[in-house]
């Protein structure tokens, strides 16, 4: 299946967070991630809120806005792949954010989750060489968790589990 066409710097998929702190968020993503700005489509809104910025990051650009008054909170859930996991993990502490999930080795890569200051939750990925063999038509993912729960699967997995349960019950909307 070939990709529909996108803009240059643009991927098929681009997220856009409406959030508290989009100022901020938008300096988190380019200082933790170095991401680049699009200076160019940034846009405030008649009421002095970010309508919209941009950052490339990789090969996708991340939209960001401030959440107006009334506005629900969103809290984006991303997906981001590094070069450095320890490197980013250390820059996105320094910046305020608070570690969920430590780096812990999964099927051959290491992963880490973060929350932002804006209560935005990242999966941080630092791709290795997956270890599974798949050859006979089952992988390691097929997993069935009985009543022992994940950690009879492997620790490994039932911490990245629960990390995933604790900060997802404790999400809380910045302003309230």
């Amino acid at each position: 299946m070939s990709a529909p066409a996108a803009p240059e710097g643009y991927a098929t998929v681009n997220p856009f967070i409406i959030t508290t702190g989009a100022e901020e968020l938008t300096r988190f993503v380019i200082e933790v991630l170095g991401g680049e700005e699009r200076t160019e489509a940034r846009t405030v809104d008649d009421d002095g809120l970010l309508l919209q910025a941009e950052v490339r990051v990789g090969t996708t650009t991340i939209m960001l806005a401030e959440r107006k008054p009334g506005w629900p909170f969103t809290p984006s859930l991303l997906q981001v792949y590094v070069d450095d996991l320890d490197a980013v993990l250390e820059r996105a502490l320094a910046r305020g954010g608070r570690l969920v999930t430590k780096a812990t080795d999964f099927f051959g890569t290491r992963f880490a989750r973060v929350q932002d200051s804006s209560a935005n939750l990242w999966w941080i990925w630092q791709h290795g060489e997956v270890v599974w063999d798949a050859a006979d038509g089952e992988s390691e993912w097929d997993v069935e968790v009985g009543e022992a729960g994940w950690g009879e699967v492997s620790p490994e997995l039932a911490y990245i589990h629960d990390t995933l349960l604790e900060a997802m019950t404790a999400l809380r909307d910045p302003e309230a």
